[in-house]
């Protein structure tokens, strides 16, 4: 019998681990001129190292960080993209991202080099007055009102007024 069997049959907790499926992994990929994907901020949980051009990040739920990709073939740059991410928890909703499995909350997301190398700029001009650019993500997610939640509230009430429900005035 194994110590967490044991000692969940006399009544004790199970460990706490957490398995990969409660992480957000992010796979990055450096092929130099081709492929090169990767972190800008963010504080990863883990690291596991696939091969000498690839490795996998693991972030924690709510975890912030910034996904970089540029991809380039023989004429010129293919893609230039940055999000801010925000790593969910398993069960909730998320949006899809190439490379980041399950996916996430996408906070922002910018195309086009000359756009990605100014918020890239300004990361650095945050770093460079001693701020964790994480902090600054989650200050802003912390102040900010719910946009969807007013909007949601206004489509019920227009479609039980629309329904004939009475609706008593928010107060």
């Amino acid at each position: 019998m194994t110590g967490a069997t044991a000692s969940r049959s006399h009544g004790g907790a199970a460990p706490r681990t957490q398995s990969a499926d409660a992480f957000t992994q992010v796979e990055l990929t450096h092929i130099e001129k081709r492929i090169e994907n990767w972190i800008r901020f963010g504080h990863k949980a883990r690291e596991q190292v696939l091969d000498r051009s690839r490795r996998v990040f693991f972030y924690r739920p709510g975890s912030v960080f910034a996904f970089v990709r540029w991809a380039s073939n023989d004429f010129g740059t293919i893609t230039s993209r940055i999000d801010i991410v925000r790593a969910v928890a398993p069960g909730e909703p998320f949006q899809t991202l190439p490379f980041v499995r399950p996916g996430g909350d996408i906070l922002l997301r910018i195309e086009g080099w000359p756009k990605v190398e100014r918020v890239l700029q300004h990361i650095d001009a945050i770093e460079v007055i001693g701020i964790d650019p994480t902090e600054v993500v989650a200050r802003s997610l912390a102040a900010r009102p719910q946009p969807f939640d007013r909007w949601i509230r206004a489509a019920c009430l227009h479609r039980r007024s629309a329904s004939g429900v009475s609706i008593a005035p928010e107060g």
